[in-house]
């Protein structure tokens, strides 16, 4: 009888060995990200988080959590989710002229930031979004997997990466499959341990650079001591600019 491979320990190993790779070749890029949301911190902005499919889990990762920035708001539409039809998402992620029209309800200005994750950085909703929000005046962060942009983008296509005031790799191969299971097929995907380990690496240098650390808007964790009052404080102050609060 054949030996299986345990594929836990082969998933594990490849989310790790990714990890390390973003640590080494992205910490730059990353304190580049930091310092931009440091400084909407520190200038009452907001902090905006967009992705569509599966990505729009990261927006919901910087949103109204233990730990987590109250300047964070999310950007969402039910039809770029999973939930309402995921054959229907995807196709609407990728039609253009979508992304405006779902930004156009958040009040992006000039003090604050976006965040755009797209794993492939090729479909039309997030590079549209990207463009939206530097119209409307806000730095823009991309997160995205170059080697999948580059291997699956048309000739001269775009991708979130082409404008960008910040870029980073999270040095995901193409199609997100990490694991080889048979000939010509692969499981376990990356692109949301990852977004989330990048997003929450951008927040925590932010914290590191700004001006005032005691008066950075962090929620705490309902569990803990204080925090219904902390908190209740916080929706407060952010619920006119957060619609999801």
């Amino acid at each position: 009888m054949t030996e299986r491979k345990i594929n836990a320990f082969a998933y594990m190993q490849r989310i790790s060995e990714l990890l390390a790779n973003v640590v080494t070749d992205e910490l730059d890029a990353i304190r580049g990200a930091g310092r931009i949301c440091a400084e909407v911190i520190d200038d009452d902005g907001m902090i905006y988080v967009f992705g569509t499919g599966h990505s729009h889990m990261l927006a919901e990762e910087g949103h109204y959590r233990a730990g987590g920035l109250a300047c964070v708001c999310p950007i969402l539409a039910s039809s770029l989710m999973l939930h309402e039809g995921a054959a229907t998402s995807t196709g609407l992620e990728r039609q253009s002229g979508l992304a405006q029209v779902i930004l156009s309800r958040y009040a992006i200005g000039g003090n604050d930031v976006v965040i755009v994750f797209s794993n492939s950085g090729i479909n039309a909703v997030p590079i549209e979004a990207e463009s939206y929000a530097r119209m409307r005046g806000a730095r823009t962060i991309a997160v995205l997997s170059r080697d999948y942009a580059e291997t699956r983008k048309a000739p001269n296509a775009a991708t979130i990466a082409d404008n960008a005031d910040i870029v980073i790799d999270n040095h995901l191969p193409p199609g997100d499959a990490l694991v080889p299971v048979s000939e010509g097929r692969a499981m376990g995907a990356g692109s949301t341990t990852l977004g989330a380990f990048i997003l929450n690496a951008i927040f925590a240098e932010a914290l590191g650079q700004v001006r005032n650390l005691d008066a950075a808007p962090i929620y705490i964790s309902a569990n803990m001591p204080d925090a219904k009052t902390h908190n209740a404080r916080l929706v407060e102050r952010y619920r006119a600019r957060n619609p999801h609060l």
